[in-house]
Parts: structure tokens; C-alpha cells; sequence
């Protein structure tokens, strides 16, 4: 595994769970407006070693309840397989951040009850889909068979689109909402920018815009709030 960071401990990342998060190299995107750019370009800097990790969570057994897996993009790693099995073996519940972009990693992991929570992004629209992810192109098939397998209940799970000014707007909530009605759980999150972006120029609304798109949502699945406001 290519670990990055490790967050020892967030209250926030891995709903209703004490848990630390880890931080995996490299993307299959390049969204303009990610606020980890460092973890997608720089994958050879920085590593944090297995070892270093496993001593880590062997220590705060009992202590912390959970690990939430982030990116970058961890259905990347190789050997996240082997990776997740040990972190469960050791009692942990697992959060799986993912773009959805590779679907059968997605449900290798949860169909062999490796992971307890997926969290994946919608990035926008179906047709501002690659432009939102920084590709010229992209198979939308693949994103659209990574929700329909989410929304089969397989696994807890919820969706998230991070709204930024430049490239978000009513109508894209609209759509978005449309293509994924019925789902259990939606957040919208105000983009704010790190300082440790991959593009340039990219602003988030302000909060009575961004309650003017919650509302298009908010009636639309079971539950749906605001983050980062």
C-alpha cells in the first residue's frame, strides 16, 4: 500500500465511529478542484511504511473503533485486498472513500465483508461528468454500475457531490438528484480551498447559495444535509 498520511484520530470521516484515517497515493482523476493534490501527483514522497501503520492500530485497540481508507483513490492499490483483511482481523470497522471508477474492486471488497461503509463522490451532471474530473473522457458506465450496486443495499453507504462555483450549478444538483433519487443518503459539501490544489482559480458558494441547492435535494432522499458550511 501506498500510505501517504494517517490522520490518528477524526470524529468526523467515518460516521458514528472513533476512528483514524488513512491517506493512499495516486488518482485515476485529476479534479481541478481536489484539495489533496499532493496525494495524486507526488505519490513517491512522504510514505508512511505498513509496519509504522499496523504498530500503530495495534495500539489503539480498544481505543479507537474504526478506519476510514481515503485517496487519492485506494481501489487503485493493488494490494488493498490483503490490506483491508488485516485491518479487519484486528477487530476495526473499515470506511471506503471511492470515486467509483473501478466497480468490481468495489464490490470484491464488500461482497467478501471487508468494508462496512463506502462513501462515493458524484462529481456533477452525468454531462459534466469528465469535465468535473479533469478528463477529457471517461466511461460513465462504470460510474453508473458503481451506484447501482450501492443502492442495492449491499453495504451502508452515501453519496456526496463537493459544490464548487465554477463548475456547479442548480441544474447539476437537479440532474444530479434525478439520476440518484432513492438513495439512502445524499450530502452536499461547500468546496474551500486547502492551498493544495491541483488547478487554479476555483471558489465555493456562500452559504444562502448553497441552502438554495440543498433545498433542490432535501426531499429527495432519507436523509440529506450540509457540510462544511
Amino acid at each position: 500500500m501506498l500510505i501517504k498520511g494517517l490522520q490518528k484520530l477524526t470524529l468526523l470521516d467515518f460516521p458514528g465511529k472513533t476512528a483514524c484515517t488513512v491517506f493512499t497515493a495516486g488518482c485515476n482523476f485529476r479534479c481541478p478542484f481536489c484539495h489533496n493534490a499532493s496525494l495524486v501527483t507526488d505519490i513517491d514522497d512522504g510514505r508512511i511504511s505498513e509496519e509504522e501503520f499496523f504498530s500503530f492500530l495495534s495500539k489503539r485497540q480498544g481505543i479507537l473503533d474504526g478506519v476510514a481508507i481515503t485517496g487519492g483513490e485506494p481501489t487503485l492499490q493493488p494490494d488493498l485486498t490483503d490490506f483491508l483483511k488485516k485491518i479487519k482481523d484486528m477487530g476495526y470497522s473499515i470506511k471506503l472513500d471511492t470515486n467509483g471508477y473501478r466497480p468490481q474492486v468495489l464490490k470484491d471488497v464488500v461482497n467478501n465483508g471487508l468494508v462496512d461503509y463506502v462513501a462515493m463522490d458524484i462529481k456533477n451532471s452525468k454531462e459534466k461528468y469528465a469535465l468535473t474530473c479533469g478528463l477529457d473522457s471517461m466511461d460513465m458506465e462504470k460510474i453508473e454500475e458503481s451506484i447501482e450496486f450501492l443502492m442495492s443495499g449491499k453495504v451502508d453507504y452515501e453519496f456526496r457531490t463537493t459544490v464548487v462555483k465554477e463548475l456547479h450549478n442548480e441544474d447539476d444538483i437537479q440532474d444530479i438528484v434525478s439520476w440518484i433519487k432513492g438513495a439512502e443518503k445524499y450530502y452536499l459539501q461547500g468546496f474551500k480551498d486547502s492551498g493544495d490544489l491541483i488547478g487554479t482559480g476555483y471558489s465555493g458558494y456562500d452559504k444562502n447559495t448553497l441552502q438554495k441547492l440543498f433545498n433542490i435535494a432535501k426531499n429527495n432522499f432519507k436523509t440529506v444535509e450540509l457540510r462544511g458550511i
